[in-house]
């Protein structure tokens, strides 16, 4: 997840609202990864249940009922100048009712969804929700970015 996270930071996860509540685009999380579940990740959700999440032409874009003909994701924090690329052209990826498509902030090398595909709701253990180490990193993760309309 780098440049957002890096190795030995130290990080407290919100293991309870998911309980009451879904994931939402931009949220941080902590889950298992689906191909080795004693393996645990850190990821940015980008696509919701019930989506369509397209790479294309160095970026992602999210096809849904508001959006049928899809629109491009604005990720403010991603490193100005960064492209996406996924595996193939124009690559689409359908998500069932309860599945989240992830993906690591740092586009060039990340284990994401480009990867290994959806990652199911029931995988996920909770949102990142403050760092408290190191010191000069500080900080409470309580919002989402704002997407353009998506």
């Amino acid at each position: 997840m780098e440049p957002s996270f890096y190795d030995q930071e130290y990080l407290i996860i919100d293991e309870l609202s998911y309980h009451l509540k879904t994931p939402q685009r931009g949220d941080i999380i902590v889950f298992r990864y689906p191909k080795n579940p004693q393996e645990f990740f850190i990821k940015r959700v980008i696509g919701l249940p019930g989506e369509k999440v397209q790479i294309k032409d160095g970026g992602v874009y999210i096809i849904n009922k508001k959006n049928p003909d899809g629109i491009a994701l604005d990720e403010p924090y991603l490193t100005s100048g960064v492209k996406t690329y996924g595996y193939s052209d124009n690559e689409i990826t359908s998500l069932g009712d309860n599945e989240y498509y992830v993906m690591g902030d740092n586009r060039g090398s990340s284990k994401d969804s480009r990867s290994f595909g959806p990652v199911n709701k029931s995988f996920i253990i909770g949102k990142v929700f403050f760092r408290g180490w190191p010191f000069d990193k500080v900080k409470v993760f309580n919002s989402d970015p704002a997407y353009n309309g998506v």
